[in-house]
């Protein structure tokens, strides 16, 4: 007698049949509810007949009934099915492959059967349903053996084994989809285990992505990563073989708020049959079920939330939940108190894809005090994350983050064009904020004050009304690569004693400032890129002190960096150029360090030092500036020691209106004019520089300058290597003045000073010139190997020279213009070429050891026969050969050159063979360019 656990499939077959249901019939749901909560388009065409008789083995709402198969499966005779699959596949075991002679010797019973009912006797190797025996197969592949009672039931267990091949194996995919297309998620993940092909066509994507989309309504999966980790992941870039799927896996234990669904489950509970989920109509109800939940998790639907009152103090996950944009179709607003409130226990909580609002009816008599969209307060720590944040309040701000302990994360928000504030930080605050979008704001995109010390990266703050970043009040903070641009006032701004870390950002385009440090500020601004502000890039005042390191700081419409009214800071490592005004200003008793920036190529000057400026300025290179490298001016006083400042199109360094300070071991090379220019008043100290490749002279004291110039080298320049006239005084002391393209000193027009010690050597005119009522001192210098003479005094000028060694000259150790007697004593003139004697005793014109480059002292004479002038001299040779029995006249002694031997006179020279045409003879050296730089307050 068979076993009622045999018998109770059959039984219930049986049933069925009686009562005419459809065999092999897949159970379902009684019908389907789409997106927008209506009933699925095939409701009623299966019907679940079986119900009834599984009624209490199913838990009502969860999940749908089991089809009612038999417990020998896939029984097949006559071979593989017309559809051409494959022998089917139980779950635990696969069928053996259809022999046919074997079909055709063994009968197709039962397993262990015969027709008649009894159990054969050689049941160990009775036919298999295949044919086979079953002793020919081991033993974990035999097929189940099953019995039966009588032989009237060969025809139901037939028709019952036939039902269920087909329905396993010969039914079309497009109509197993369709059927599976009226199945739940569960009802679907059950029906997959029945065998590989359900299981195959249980995961089309296509399949879950309907069902997804029906629930959560997401154009792309959205992916549960990590704790408080929510991210739309595209179809092509996952990882998973059925992202719909899995992504269902990992979400489907939230509740949804969805206006309506919830009465609508009640009214109608057969649609929802199968499935448990839970829906709400307001985000506080859903919060309240969820109070003692582990890991609770909303989504909230397309819709406007108004009034909503939300508190959240456990850890809730808050989505939006909608296609398109999904924040944009996911309102929350109030307007009283805040938005949306966390407060400490909200450790790991989160919201994402949904806009925040808070729109106060100004017109209303209410009062509220809190005027901000979204609080987070003291003690906890939640996740902000692609969230729209609007503010119409003029007070307050879109966010406030406040109190120890409030660490969130807020990231890919977008807050902007708010009437206030758009993110406020304070209170010992801190929190991570990244790739935020803050714009169009009524005042500053970000406020941290009072030791709030956030994390900031990636974030967009743009065009807002006021500055971009306010610091203040000790407030603290770490910036890092957030592009900050378009603001009406500065894009960062630091003020009383707040010191933020500015780390790789790009500060740009502000309507006034880059930065702007003031009131004791501090901060620390690393490797930032700050250009096209229309004010200067860095301000810098009022005992404030950051640090500007490695930055580059160009094409502002005005300054790069500016110090004023007792600013400090510490400048160093920074790339300063093109900038419409000064590279560097610095004003008013400021006094920062400066030290190993690059300064070039702005359009005004280098490093502009004025209004008793002082500072540290030191190892930086200073170059290619269209005026002066380096000006200091108007009492100022800096140091200035071992920069390198060069091939600018004026001048090095340029002290005027009693400019003071010092330059030490400064390399200042190849500019315009002179490497130095110091005039009316100033005195500065210039020590141990070395002041070369002038295209005009190296130093050039004037018009009331002063200054010391101690141990400097100063050679190659195309003029003299220091200049001293109209009333200037400087002192040189143990300068080497050597290899000048022209003469080493030139003193003229009332020009004095003392020089002492000095080594003047291998210049190509004279080593020391005197000239035009100028009376210096000079003591104990060595003038020696120059191209010309060693001193020459000329045009009423006179000098004091003592103990002065002058030797090896060319033309001469001493030579005095007619009426010129300086002060001589102790000077030791020896081994001097004396070639303007010797080309005078042998009767060669002057020309030939000068040409017009150099201005040997000799007698010189003009011609009235031939009507030279003034501005022509005619050496004695000259006048004894070429112009014999001319009535000549002679003039003075002096420096000259000869005119005839020139060729620019009418007679053709006799001593000389080709004339070489000048137009001019100069009696002295050409005068050096003096700068005419206009001064910018």
């Amino acid at each position: 007698m068979p076993s009622p656990s045999l018998r109770s499939p059959l039984y219930s077959l049986r049933r069925s049949k009686r009562k005419g249901t459809k065999r092999g019939a897949a159970a379902s749901n009684n019908s389907r509810v789409n997106s927008d909560g209506e009933e699925g388009a095939g409701e009623g065409n299966l019907q679940n007949n079986a119900s009834s008789a599984n009624n209490e083995n199913q838990v009502s709402g969860s999940v749908a009934p089991q089809p009612v198969v038999p417990s020998a499966v896939g029984l097949v005779t006559g071979g593989a099915s017309a559809a051409g699959h494959q022998p089917p596949y139980d779950l635990r075991r696969k069928s053996p492959h259809h022999d046919p002679a074997a079909a055709a010797v063994a009968p197709n019973y039962p397993s262990g059967c015969n027709p008649s009912g009894s159990l054969s006797s050689n049941s160990a190797c009775a036919a298999g349903p295949s044919g086979y025996a079953t002793c020919m197969l081991p033993a974990r592949k035999r097929p189940r053996r099953t019995c039966y009672t009588s032989s009237e039931n060969g025809n139901s267990v037939d028709e019952q084994r036939s039902a269920a091949h087909y329905l396993q194996y010969e039914l079309p995919d497009e109509v197993l989809i369709c059927i599976f297309s009226y199945l739940f998620e569960r009802d679907l993940c059950r029906v997959s285990q029945v065998c590989k092909r359900f299981q195959s066509i249980a995961n089309d994507t296509e399949l879950w992505k309907t069902l997804y989309q029906r629930v959560f309504e997401y154009d792309t999966p959205l992916f549960h990563t990590g704790i408080c980790k929510y991210e739309f992941i595209a179809i092509e870039e996952s990882e998973y073989d059925n992202p719909w799927k899995e992504s269902f896996k990992q979400l489907n234990h939230g509740v949804h708020v969805r206006p309506g669904f919830q009465e609508k489950a009640l009214k109608y509970p057969s649609r929802y049959k199968g499935r448990s989920i839970a829906y709400f109509d307001t985000i506080q109800s859903a919060l309240e079920f969820l109070d003692d939940a582990e890991s609770p998790l909303v989504f909230v639907h397309k819709g406007s939330y108004q009034r909503e009152y939300l508190v959240v103090e456990n850890n809730v996950n808050i989505l939006g939940c909608s296609s398109g944009n999904v924040a944009e179709n996911v309102t929350i607003e109030r307007d009283t108190e805040s938005t949306v409130t966390f407060m400490e226990g909200a450790r790991s909580s989160y919201l994402g894809y949904v806009t925040l609002k808070f729109s106060p009816d100004i017109s209303s008599s209410v009062p509220h005090h809190k005027h901000y969209c979204l609080e987070i307060g003291e003690n906890c720590s939640p996740v902000i994350d692609h969230c729209i944040i609007r503010s119409s309040s003029v007070v307050g701000a879109a966010v406030c983050v406040t109190g120890s302990g409030a660490e969130p994360i807020i990231r890919r928000c977008d807050i902007s064009d708010c009437e206030n504030v758009g993110l406020y930080i304070t209170d010992h605050a801190q929190g991570l904020y990244e790739d935020n979008e803050i714009s169009r704001n009524a005042l500053a995109g970000i406020w941290v004050k009072n030791h709030a010390n956030p994390v900031m990266r990636r974030n967009h703050i743009h065009h807002g009304r006021d500055v971009g970043i306010f610091t203040f009040d000790n407030g603290l903070g770490y910036f890092e690569s957030n592009n900050i641009h378009n603001n009406r006032i500065a894009g960062f701004e630091v003020k009383a004693g707040a010191n933020p870390t500015v780390v790789r950002c790009e500060i740009h385009h502000g309507q006034t400032g880059g930065i702007y440090v003031h009131e004791s500020g501090q901060g620390q601004f690393i490797e930032n890129r700050i250009h096209s502000n229309n004010f200067a890039g860095v301000w810098i005042t009022s005992n404030s002190n950051p640090t500007i390191r490695r930055n580059e700081i160009y094409n502002g419409h005005q300054g790069g960096v500016y110090i004023f009214g007792e600013g400090r800071g510490l400048i160093e490592h920074n790339n300063i150029y093109g900038n419409a005004l000064a590279g560097i200003q610095i004003r008013t008793n400021s006094d920062p360090i400066v030290r190993h920036n690059k300064i070039h190529h702005g359009q005004h000057g280098g490093i502009y030092v004025h209004e008793k400026g002082q500072g540290l300025i030191e190892e930086n290179e200073v170059y290619a500036n269209t005026l002066a490298g380096v000006w200091i001016t108007t009492g100022s006083t800096p140091v200035l020691r071992r920069n390198r400042i060069h091939s600018g199109k004026q001048v090095g360094v340029y002290f005027y209106d009693n400019g003071h300070g010092r330059l030490e071991d400064n390399d200042i090379f190849n500019h315009l004019y002179s490497g130095v220019q110091i005039r009316t008043g100033s005195n500065p100290i210039i020590r141990r520089n070395k002041i070369w490749g002038g295209q005009n002279g190296g130093v050039l004291v004037y018009n009331g300058g002063l200054g010391l110039l101690e141990q400097n080298e100063i050679f190659d320049n195309a003029m003299a290597g220091v200049w001293i006239k109209t009333d200037s005084n400087p002192t040189l002391k143990r300068n080497k003045i050597y290899d000048g393209r022209d003469g080493g000193i030139c003193i003229f027009n009332g020009g004095k000073g003392i020089l002492e010690e000095n080594d003047i050597f291998r210049n190509a005119q004279a080593g020391v010139l005197i000239s035009t009522q100028s009376h210096p001192i000079l003591r104990r210098n060595r003038i020696f190997d120059g191209l010309a003479a060693g001193i020459e005094i000329t045009n009423n000028a006179t000098a004091t020279l003592e103990f002065n060694q002058i030797f090896n000259n060319r033309f001469g150790g001493l030579c005095l213009a007619s009426g010129v007697t300086p002060i001589c004593k102790g000077n030791k003139i020896f081994n001097n070429q004396d070639a303007v004697e010797k080309a005078v005793n042998g009767g060669q014109c002057l020309y030939k050891i000068s040409s017009y480059t150099s201005f040997p002292m000799h007698d010189f004479y003009r011609c009235r026969t031939c009507n030279t002038t003034d501005r022509n001299a005619i050496c004695v040779n000259c006048i004894k050969t070429c112009h014999a029995g001319h009535d000549v006249e002679f003039i003075r002694h002096d420096r000259f050159f000869c005119d005839c031997g020139a060729g620019t006179l009418t007679n053709q020279c006799q001593l000389q063979g080709e004339s070489t045409q000048d137009t001019d003879t100069l009696y002295d050296s050409a005068a050096p360019v003096e700068s005419h730089t206009v001064m910018v307050n």
